[in-house]
């Protein structure tokens, strides 16, 4: 089996509010991305998701925790050489399409941003082909680059957000719920794109989102996240068809159904999260890939 591209172990992320009151926002992940799978991490709003994706990345200082990625540790504080191949071998994908592209520049300077900064071209004939072409890869012309973010909808700008990772040439893309402000006909568009790059580039996915249908249509293997703490975690296959705890098994029974007749008769199971305590809890081994946080014994 091949080397894990990202490793996470145990990672905590706490934010001081005040001297007496501290935001536990992640409390002691881990797990294993590798090359060219889509890793699928979903719950609740609230439950730490985009935190974890922004700690990854380095947005956020991680609280504790070891984070290793491409065969360096990422975590604490890093040296010129490793903040370089963090930047330049992992991008991320943000939620708001408008609010994540800067309005003074045009598309061509956006995407074109991680070239500059990094000296990816010889002249500014190649500077231009490069960003051309992604523009082209993401469905989107080569003439766009001239335009403003505010002349584009929703899911041409959310292209843009793909086009602007892509030219990096990453092995890991972030993807915050990249598709969650698109209308559904668009959130297919998209999602479909992606999976097409990663069909050619190998790249690997962190898909953050809560949309299960998506999830599920898209990733290799999914953790499913409560309150901070990772509850369950397994393949597609194995988080759909058995879930084990509580909590997975209440986030299922959620997902609407297409057939009217199986709609009809689904029902809700509840989860009383108040009371949920997982303080004296750790990940065990169901089966094959499939684990599941419960009670130390």
């Amino acid at each position: 089996m091949a080397e894990p591209l990202l490793k996470v172990k145990n990672l905590r992320q706490h934010f001081k509010i005040s001297r007496d009151f501290t935001v536990k926002a992640v409390n002691g992940v881990s797990f294993e991305i590798y090359p060219g799978e889509t890793y699928g991490l979903v719950g609740e709003s609230g439950s730490g998701k985009t935190t974890i994706g922004r700690s990854i990345i380095r947005l956020y200082d991680p609280t504790g925790g070891r984070i290793f990625f491409n065969g360096k540790r990422i975590s604490g504080k890093l040296d010129s050489q490793t903040d370089k191949m963090l930047r330049q071998n992992m991008q991320m994908i943000f939620q708001d399409p408008m609010s994540s592209l800067n309005p003074r520049k045009k598309i061509g300077d956006i995407i074109g941003e991680g070239l500059d900064i990094h000296k990816l071209y010889s002249t500014q004939v190649e500077r231009n082909e490069l960003i051309g072409e992604m523009l082209k890869k993401v469905g989107l012309s080569p003439a766009h680059a001239e335009r403003y973010p505010q002349q584009f909808s929703g899911g041409q700008r959310q292209r843009v957000g793909i086009a602007r990772a892509l030219i990096m040439n990453p092995k890991l893309i972030i993807a915050d719920e990249c598709i969650s402000a698109l209308d559904v006909s668009i959130q297919a568009q998209v999602v479909n794109l992606m999976k097409d790059i990663q069909h050619e580039t190998k790249c690997a996915y962190l898909f953050i989102a809560h949309d299960l249908s998506m999830v599920k249509y898209i990733s290799d293997r999914i953790g499913v996240l409560h309150k901070g703490w990772l509850v369950e975690t397994g393949s597609t296959h194995e988080i759909f068809s058995n879930p084990v705890h509580p909590y997975t098994q209440s986030l299922l029974s959620a997902v609407p159904q297409p057939n009217p007749r199986v709609e009809k008769n689904r029902r809700l199971i509840p989860y009383d999260s108040a009371n949920a305590d997982y303080e004296h809890c750790t990940l065990q081994l169901v089966d094959g890939s499939h684990f599941v946080l419960a009670p130390t014994n």
